[in-house]
């Protein structure tokens, strides 16, 4: 396919799509007849994202008002009743709801839960025993479980999660490169479309878990002769199962050094010092990430570098989320 041509396809130009709990986008489907209030979080990844609300308690016929439910321990398994008989078991169905929601959106990169929910919540998630005493918070809620098991890609997070700076930036992070994942294999995939990623998003996974970076290298060193298919699997498998493990300033400014190394011989010996030092200063803490990021880029800009132009890891996401102000 020529560039043209791709340049006029319909996804090329989309922005990411997340799934949301419908009550987080303020559809009264709760089981008391009650919306959520989405966190400022939320609602800003909502002006970035296109979204897609759903409900698994309506989405597997259960209507509004209806009587809650809860976990429940039974044996080694964990299942979602209502909270007043334990008569009724919805987990099977919720469970059918998940893959259906996954068919329905094969386009989502990433999904937004409810935080505490039985059926959307993903961790802290109250359980019970069957006669209903609490024994602990320690579950994801059964939709989220099973978005888990049928696309282990996808990234998740609660709306109460989201509040955390570093757990908002993973998870943008991740819906963003997911995204971009599918429109790589919409196109078509390719040897050279899967090397070209992977370049575009080497920096990225370097800050996040080096030796998932020193292990895609190789596996992409050779693709003569093998199958194509499954060499993507393991490579998006690894480079996303990297992209969830917490980058930290250690390794974020393993990565400034690496690509202000581009700048050596365009910079003066006053504007290279000022530019380490200016990362020393992210280093330890006197300043944000988004201060070195935006001087290398300022720095860019004055002297162009193809291969730098392209990484993700300069503009990861839309700047206006502002997530880099708080690393």
């Amino acid at each position: 396919m020529d560039n043209n041509a791709r340049e006029q396809r319909p996804h090329a130009a989309a922005k990411p799509l997340l799934g949301i709990g419908s009550c987080l986008a303020g559809n009264a489907v709760r089981y008391n007849g009650d919306t959520k209030k989405p966190n400022q979080h939320v609602r800003d990844l909502c002006e970035h994202f296109d979204t897609r609300a759903f409900c698994p308690e309506m989405g597997i016929g259960l209507g509004v008002p209806r009587p809650p439910i809860h976990l429940v321990s039974v044996g080694d398994e964990i299942r979602i009743k209502d909270a007043d008989t334990h008569e009724h078991d919805y987990t099977d169905a919720i469970r059918d709801y998940a893959r259906q929601t996954l068919d329905a959106a094969p386009q989502l990169c990433g999904y937004i839960l409810v935080k505490g929910s039985p059926s959307c919540g993903y961790g802290r998630v109250k359980r019970y025993t069957q006669d209903g005493n609490y024994m602990a918070s320690d579950q994801d809620g059964v939709f989220a479980t099973a978005l888990a098991e049928f696309d282990p890609l996808l990234p998740l997070e609660d709306d109460g999660r989201l509040n955390d700076p570093c757990l908002r930036e993973s998870f943008v992070t991740r819906a963003c490169v997911y995204h971009a994942w599918k429109e790589l294999l919409a196109d078509g995939l390719s040897a050279h479309r899967l090397i070209e990623f992977y370049s575009r998003h080497k920096y990225l996974v370097m800050a996040h878990d080096v030796p998932s970076y020193r292990e895609l290298g190789p596996l992409l060193a050779d693709l003569r002769g093998r199958d194509l298919d499954a060499v993507a699997r393991q490579f998006i498998t690894t480079l996303m199962g990297a992209l969830k493990r917490p980058a930290t300033r250690r390794s974020h400014c393993n990565v400034l050094f690496h690509i202000s190394g581009y700048l050596k011989k365009r910079l003066p010996p006053e504007q290279r010092q000022r530019l380490a030092a200016l990362i020393e200063d992210y280093r330890v803490g006197r300043v944000p990430l988004v201060v070195p990021i935006t001087m290398l880029r300022h720095h860019f800009a004055d002297h162009p570098d193809a291969y730098i132009e392209q990484q993700a890891f300069l503009a990861p996401y839309p700047d206006d989320l502002r997530l880099r102000n708080l690393l």
